[in-house]
């Protein structure tokens, strides 16, 4: 058996928690022998609901935690005040070096706010930023920043994409993939000051592999690797991008149950189509992680499903024997300490 690897889990974050999570859960207990699950969140919901399921009790331990986070509380205030939360205690098991990763598909303003204050940033990392990933004809480009920092600056973007590609490498098995700058147009001139300002800074990064400019539209085709842009227009992108997928989605299968020709021609191309359908299932992927801090923090997808959830367990353990949080922050001492050397020879 490999190394036990211990997650934090927040029970009670997420529109269908904690019955979805639990669910998870089990199936993640069942596919590996490698995690161990903390699952945090009102013992008196939570014990009543395993008791009906079969698992390793070896494996899992519930910790107590009589308070809940909702979108509905401030971030920052609800991070301070509610310190007997799922989300606060969880991802102090993991500051505490207790559990390796945490996940909630809570409010993501107080996971954000707690991956940064609870947990930290990795030494020399200036912003977290969240990374998730989506479909394209291509297979799956990576997105970042999706919602961590909406004001951004250029040196920001330039972190973003060394983070992006280290993760982005270890996770899809592709040595030097290349990073794009979300614009208005394929110039080096367009944009706003801040593309403009970050677009000579990745052109000198020898250590990414830079290909200029993407439009939005490009996106779904594959056309770059790693995605690179402030958070305002990342969660933009991505929203639509969710939003489009599931109207055209819906419309597709409308057209398909129309009549009696409709529904035989949608049981001869039934296999096709599921199988177009799983080449565009982001779930295998889990959730977005928040590259740049000290250990891992997860966000999953509010409305996720048990397999989502399930995967989002499953990604903590590769990200965590592939050591991803350790090469982003040498990745960012070397190229900080690059930086002081060119400072000094000028």
């Amino acid at each position: 058996m490999s190394e036990i690897i211990k997650v934090a889990i927040d029970a009670m974050g997420g529109d269908d928690a904690p019955g979805v999570i639990i669910e998870g859960c089990m199936q993640a207990l069942h596919m590996s022998q490698d995690v161990f699950i903390y699952l945090v969140g009102d013992e008196k919901i939570i014990g009543p609901m395993l008791e009906r399921e079969s698992y390793d009790k070896e494996r899992l331990e519930v910790v107590n935690a009589s308070e809940v986070i909702t979108n509905n509380d401030h971030p920052v205030l609800a991070i301070k005040q509610k310190k007997d939360s799922s989300m606060v205690v969880a991802l102090k098991l993991v500051r505490e070096g207790k559990a390796q990763a945490f996940i909630s598909a809570g409010s993501t303003g107080a996971i954000l706010v707690g991956g940064q204050v609870i947990v930290g940033r990795d030494k020399g990392v200036l912003r977290p930023a969240l990374a998730p990933l989506m479909p394209t004809l291509q297979g799956f480009s990576l997105l970042i920043d999706c919602g961590a920092n909406v004001d951004a600056r250029p040196e920001h973007l330039v972190q973003y994409a060394r983070m992006g590609s280290i993760y982005y490498e270890n996770t899809m098995k592709k040595a030097s993939p290349t990073v794009a700058i979300l614009n208005i147009g394929a110039e080096e001139e367009k944009g706003n000051a801040l593309v403009r300002a970050a677009y000579p800074l990745l052109k000198e990064c020898s250590d990414i592999n830079f290909i200029g400019s993407i439009e939005a539209r490009d996106i779904p085709y594959g056309k770059a690797d790693i995605i690179v842009c402030e958070a305002f227009a990342g969660n933009i992108v991505l929203k639509m991008y969710e939003g489009t997928a599931n109207a055209l989605f819906s419309k597709i299968k409308g057209a398909f149950m129309a009549n009696f020709k409709t529904k035989i021609a949608a049981l001869m191309l039934k296999s096709q189509l599921k199988k177009t359908l799983k080449d565009y299932d982001s779930t295998d992927y889990g959730g977005a992680p928040m590259l740049g801090l000290k250990r891992l923090v997860v966000k999953a997808h509010g409305s996720c499903s048990a397999k989502e959830f399930r995967q989002a367990i499953l990604q903590c353990l590769s990200f965590y024997r592939a050591d991803v949080s350790g090469k982003i922050a040498a990745a960012i001492a070397a190229a900080r300490e690059k930086e002081s050397l060119q400072e000094e020879e000028q």
